[in-house]
């Protein structure tokens, strides 16, 4: 293959993740798909409609993953989320943190970039302070704490610590996906609303997809060894927005700099804001909004640190865990989940005090 035919390839490989990632903003600001939202209004009204939406996106993402497994396209093993090293600690306080953090700041970190693409400024404040946080803590002065405390706390497995590898159940992922998909879809409510989940869940898959089949070269001509072309971690990639800020606040801040390139993180982190703006505009829903209190400032800004900090410690978000994570069925993956779901409990019981002092 001609560098010519990789550099074709690549950018194949980048417009096909750009028009994923511009389908998960367009769906997520037309149906308010928002994990935050979802455990919010479990929490404070009882309901569960967009939380049956997440499972259900999960449940695609996760049959979706499943097969592809099956027919050898990829495995957990191969991701960045199936390494037999357990990171228990990291992922369970990162996962507290980043739920604190996005109930402070108004949504996790997808739907921070849906906010900013209709007209939202305090999402900007967001991803600003956000991707600063996080990209201290992946090569910063929180990367050093970081280094030092949680991630030396590891278990390690004797094989990928996905649950099928684990089991040796290798449809488990799909027995799992038809349940869920039966509960979220099997209960009386806004099944209509709730059907947007299976969208998300579709574009989370089609990034595993083309990351894993489209962008696999089996021997670049430059090292003679298996690439995935426009991959930051050279693997098969799903969507995930939080080390993605990062990296795109230093391509934009080192543009010139020939050795900082365009990979799939950043495309998805502008298609979000993009397919956002286009669905709002065409709703007519578009309106800026920007900080009228100092509390809600300093609620934004905290939160802000808080996702960058704790999505990079647990390896992930909402989506990079709650979605792309969890359907390769990682227990790192899940033990995040669950801290995301702690710490947003914890944060709407604190703001909800704040509000009523």
């Amino acid at each position: 293959m001609t560098d010519a035919e990789l550099a074709a390839l690549r950018h194949m490989v980048l417009w096909g993740a750009f028009a994923l990632s511009a389908v998960l903003g367009a769906v997520s600001q037309r149906s308010h798909f928002c994990v935050m939202g979802a455990v919010s209004d479990v929490v404070s009204m009882g309901d569960w409609t967009r939380a049956r939406m997440w499972l259900l996106a999960v449940a695609v993402a996760m049959g979706a993953f499943a097969l592809m497994q099956s027919m050898g396209w990829v495995s957990a093993a191969q991701t960045l989320y199936g390494s037999p090293r357990l990171l228990w600690a990291s992922h369970a306080l990162g996962g507290l943190l980043f739920g604190l953090g996005m109930v402070w700041a108004s949504g996790c970190g997808a739907k921070t970039l849906v906010r900013l693409g209709g007209g939202n400024l305090k999402a900007l404040v967001v991803l600003l302070v956000m991707g600063l946080s996080a990209s201290m803590t992946l090569r910063g002065v929180t990367a050093v704490a970081r280094d030092a405390s949680v991630d030396r706390w590891v278990l390690t497995l004797p094989k990928a610590q996905d649950v099928a590898s684990l089991t040796g159940w290798p449809w488990i992922g799909l027995a799992v996906a038809l349940a869920l998909a039966a509960w979220a879809l099997g209960l009386r409510g806004e099944r209509r609303r709730i059907a947007w989940g299976a969208v998300v869940g579709l574009v989370v898959a089609g990034t595993w997809a083309l990351t894993s089949r489209l962008a696999f070269v089996a021997e670049h001509p430059h090292t003679l060894e298996p690439a995935y072309l426009g991959t930051v971690s050279n693997r098969p990639e799903a969507l995930s927005f939080v080390a993605p800020m990062a990296q795109t606040l230093e391509w934009l801040q080192f543009f010139s700099d020939r050795s900082r390139v365009l990979q799939l993180g950043i495309v998805t982190v502008l298609g979000v804001v993009l397919g956002a703006a286009a669905m709002a505009l065409w709703r007519r829903e578009f309106r800026w909004e920007g900080f009228r209190r100092t509390d809600d400032l300093v609620f934004h800004l905290v939160g802000a640190v808080l996702m960058g900090v704790g999505g990079v410690t647990a390896l992930g978000c909402t989506v990079g865990q709650g979605l792309s994570g969890v359907s390769t069925l990682s227990l790192g993956s899940f033990i995040a989940v669950a801290g995301i779901v702690a710490g947003a409990v914890i944060g709407l019981r604190v703001q909800m005090a704040w509000v009523n002092r």
